[in-house]
């Protein structure tokens, strides 16, 4: 008797305690246990109204509006039913029958759930949901930023053009070499726009077969044609709906591509492959390439109404080479990136710098940046020597440098020789040690310790304590 009155006491304790609302009855409807949380939802506060009455009565009362348990007696089977409260709430209610051995019905448990704080939940997770994407936006935005190194006025001036720019729907072409940077810029653009919360779709041109290119950009129906998968797929102009569509390397679109994407440019509708409904769409268009369009319109290799409604705003980018000043900045940067993705202290000699500046740099920041993450994973010292470049930046070395005094040397004696002579003519053009080491591309504290080394062999330079040369 004892174990059944502890039982009693602790099922009693673990209703009146649990978060969730929970009725058990009897198999003819009697409560048994409850917990007040549950019938707080029918606005009823005295539980003496409710343990011990039977569920028939409470629908005669009105407070079950209808009661779950009596149609798992009735049916013997669960049960989920939609209640209205007296309070105007809506209840999911679930009811679950409990057999003994030989399958009579003994108890039946009854959870509730309310609804307005389920659709309270939805709301909630919902702001928060459209609070994560606007954070995501702006971080994207801030990152975008924040790869944007440069220090020359030419490049300042891309970037203002596109500031002045961005929260229009203007189409915008992006004319420049391989590599300059046009996916990245576009990108910015993107995230400095009124678009900035919606899709950034990029396409690049010359990567998709000419049979295949319809289907990639208005998508097609199902069973459209042979190979087509049996769900359609949506095409990328679509999946640009409400955003900003980057056609990258655009002089390679297929003429017949060309005439059915002025019709959406001009129209604002495309009609998927197997469809017979037209859709609206809306997007901002980037486009770029690196060859002369105009030149191409004159050759009929592109078509000339289509190429003046890209080139609404037309932005030229400058080649690396163009813009020296930004080589030393970008060294450093993607030099820093590289040293953090592969966990490593890499640095350049100073003669392996001024290849670098001097390199003209063909495949621009592209190159550059593939070349410096090559050179951190495939070196084995903290400082990157000359002789561990590539042969066509290590002949860029300055040619006022001549080996010729040096050739019963070895190299690490070469390089010295090469080196004395890079900080005599850092010297003679810099004022400072501070500037000393902006033009070799070193801290300053080492451009003192280097001077001071030197000073010991070959008489003649002159280190003061305020780092003027």
């Amino acid at each position: 008797m004892t174990k059944l009155i502890d039982l009693h006491l602790l099922l009693q304790s673990i209703i009146e305690t649990s978060n969730n609302n929970i009725t058990i009855t009897d198999q003819y409807g009697v409560v048994l246990f409850t917990n007040e949380e549950h019938w707080h939802l029918y606005g009823i506060d005295n539980m003496s109204a409710i343990v011990g009455k039977t569920v028939y009565e409470l629908e005669e009362q009105q407070i079950l509006k209808p009661s779950v348990i009596s149609f798992v007696i009735q049916t013997q089977r669960k049960a989920q039913v939609m209640q209205e409260t007296k309070t105007n709430r809506f209840l999911m209610t679930t009811a679950y029958p409990i057999f003994n051995e030989d399958g009579t019905l003994l108890y039946v448990i009854c959870y509730t759930q309310d609804q307005m704080n389920i659709l309270n939940l939805h709301e909630n997770y919902d702001k928060l949901q459209r609070k994560l994407e606007s954070v995501q936006a702006e971080m994207s935005s801030l990152q975008s930023k924040a790869q944007i190194t440069y220090r020359s006025k030419s490049f300042d001036n891309v970037l203002a053009i596109l500031n002045r720019v961005a929260h229009t729907d203007a189409a915008v072409l992006m004319l420049g070499e391989s590599g300059v940077g046009k996916s990245m810029l576009a990108r910015y653009l993107h995230d400095q726009s009124n678009r900035a919360k919606g899709p950034f779709i990029e396409v690049n041109c010359s990567t998709i077969p000419e049979t295949l290119f319809e289907s990639e950009m208005f998508g097609y129906e199902s069973g459209s044609f042979t190979g087509a998968s049996k769900n359609g797929k949506m095409g990328l102009i679509q999946q640009a709906h409400q955003g900003t569509l980057f056609l990258d390397e655009i002089g390679e679109m297929p003429l017949t591509m060309q005439v059915k994407m002025l019709k959406v440019l001009q129209e604002k509708k495309f009609k998927a492959i197997g469809s017979q409904k037209e859709s609206n769409v809306d997007f901002r268009l980037v486009t770029a390439t690196n060859r002369d369009l105009r030149k191409m319109v004159d050759e009929g290799k592109f078509r000339l109404d289509l190429y003046y409604r890209l080139n609404v705003i037309s932005v030229d980018i400058p080649p690396l080479r163009k813009r020296p000043e930004d080589i030393t900045a970008l060294i450093h940067y993607y030099l820093d990136e590289m040293n953090k993705k592969y966990d490593t202290l890499k640095k350049l000699h100073p003669l392996t710098f001024q290849a670098f500046l001097n390199y003209e740099w063909p495949g621009n920041t592209r190159e550059l940046a593939n070349a410096l993450e090559r050179l951190v994973l495939t070196t084995d010292s903290l400082v990157i020597m000359p002789n561990q470049l590539p042969i066509e930046i290590m002949q860029e070395l300055p040619s006022s440098l001549h080996l010729e005094e040096c050739e019963s040397l070895n190299l690490n004696e070469a390089i010295q020789a090469i080196e004395r002579k890079l900080f005599e003519k850092a010297q003679e053009k810099a004022t400072t040690t501070y500037e000393m080491a902006a033009l070799l591309g070193v801290s300053q504290p080492t451009v003192v310790r280097k001077l001071k080394k030197l000073k010991r062999e070959k008489r003649g330079w002159d280190i003061s304590e305020n780092s003027s040369l």
